[in-house]
Formats: structure tokens, C-alpha cells, sequence
């Protein structure tokens, strides 16, 4: 994937940002998506979802972040037709290599945005999309500020894993035996700053109460963390 390394140049007939809905243009396709950028917003999240982006775990804990003060970005991995298609067969949602390039593709268009200059990216992956967060995330270096996963899968990411310079925080619910093996495994593989939080009482997809509110809340400080920094990477006051 090295010929994608570096953020394509993208159509800019939609080139203004917009609070609201918007359509992500990637290669010869159109994403559908969510941008919301809180006024004076400290960085911004892309977040990537194999199963889908617009679900509730997804809208909640963006609505977390941005009263933190954070900029998000919800969208589609996969167009409306292939996500028909992935409904009846689960193939397209394991395509990481597909979804780091779409990935990278919506980080340049959204790095274009008039609102969203100069601010610090993240990605904020869930599911498969954990691993192409991660492939992503090794391609494009230092243009990604932080990444966190979401019980998700980032051993999907496979021989990038050790590439990721990215700070990354890996969440899994204590209740998620399979999720916290995978994960493990994944986390011994990051060489960059990284942290493994194990959320108890938890299972797979955080529907104990108040618990996916926890994994926001938890995604919610490790982006401000590392989104509000200066240059100079010294933390923002």
C-alpha cells in the first residue's frame, strides 16, 4: 500500500466545511458523512467503523468528545450498495486494506476544510475499523496526532502495527475474554506511546450501563491529551 502513503488530492467542489451532513470524496466514489466542529475546537476525530459509522456507540461518543472540545467526523467506510452487499456476506468489512485507503483518503479531505485547517487529527476506530485506523495511522506517520480503538480489532493491522507512531490507546471490556486476548496480542506488537485499559464489568460492545459512556469519556482524555499539544509537542494549557 505504499503508493497511498501520502494524502491524495481530493475534489474540492465541496472544499468549504459544513456542520452537518457531507459527502467525502475518495477516488471515484462519494462517503457519506457527519462533520461537527465545536467553535475553537482543539483537534479533530475521523471516526472508522467496519460495521458501519453512523450507530449509536459511534454518535454517542462523539457527542462525548465534542464537549470536550473536540471536532468529529462520522462517516461510511463502505458506499450504500457495498454496504448491502457486506450485510448479507460480512466480506467487505474485512477488507483493512480498502479501509485505511478510504481512511486516508477522508483525512486529506478533511485536513482541506477552511474549519479544520491546522488542527490535529485522530482516528477513533470500532470493530474492524480498529485495524485500518492502524494501517492508516502507519502510512501517514506524524499527521496523526492519536488513535484509539474501541473493542475494536487492531491485530488487523497485522505487520503495520510495529510501524504505528501514532499514541494509542487500546479499550476492551474485562468481560471481552476473546477481544482482550486479540488486543493484547496487538499492543505488544506497538513500538509507539501507547496505553491498554480494560474497562470491568464490560462486555464486547460496552452495553452495560454507563459503560460506554466510561469508553468515551476515557477516548475523550487520551485525544485531548494528545490533540492539544503545541508544536513544540509540549501540552497545550
Amino acid at each position: 500500500m505504499k503508493e497511498n502513503a501520502t494524502i491524495p488530492s481530493t475534489d474540492t467542489q465541496q472544499s468549504h466545511t459544513r456542520n452537518g451532513s457531507v459527502r467525502i470524496p475518495v477516488g471515484n466514489i462519494h462517503l457519506p458523512g457527519e462533520l461537527q466542529l465545536p467553535e475553537n475546537a482543539s483537534g479533530v476525530v475521523l471516526f472508522a467503523d467496519g460495521g458501519g459509522g453512523h450507530n449509536f456507540r459511534n454518535q454517542f461518543a462523539a457527542g462525548i468528545l465534542r464537549e470536550a472540545g473536540i471536532g468529529t467526523l462520522i462517516f461510511d467506510l463502505l458506499t450504500y450498495d457495498e454496504a448491502a452487499a457486506d450485510a448479507a456476506t460480512g466480506v467487505l468489512r474485512y477488507n483493512i486494506e480498502m479501509f485505511a485507503i478510504r481512511l486516508i483518503g477522508a483525512t486529506g479531505w478533511l485536513m482541506k476544510q477552511p474549519g479544520a485547517l491546522g488542527l490535529k487529527v485522530g482516528y477513533f476506530g470500532a470493530g474492524t475499523g480498529s485495524g485500518a485506523a492502524l494501517v492508516a495511522a502507519a502510512e501517514l506517520g506524524d499527521l496523526i496526532a492519536a488513535v484509539v480503538s474501541r473493542g475494536g480489532r487492531p491485530d488487523l493491522a497485522g505487520d503495520a502495527l510495529p510501524k504505528v507512531e501514532s499514541p494509542t490507546l487500546l479499550v476492551v471490556g474485562d468481560g471481552d475474554k476473546k477481544g482482550c486476548s486479540l488486543n493484547g496480542d496487538a499492543y505488544e506488537k506497538l513500538c509507539c506511546k501507547k496505553d491498554f485499559w480494560t474497562v470491568r464489568g464490560a462486555t464486547h460492545l460496552f452495553e452495560e450501563p454507563g459503560k460506554l459512556e466510561e469508553v468515551a469519556r476515557i477516548g475523550a482524555h487520551w485525544f485531548h491529551k494528545h490533540l492539544a499539544t503545541s508544536d513544540d509537542g509540549e501540552e497545550s494549557v
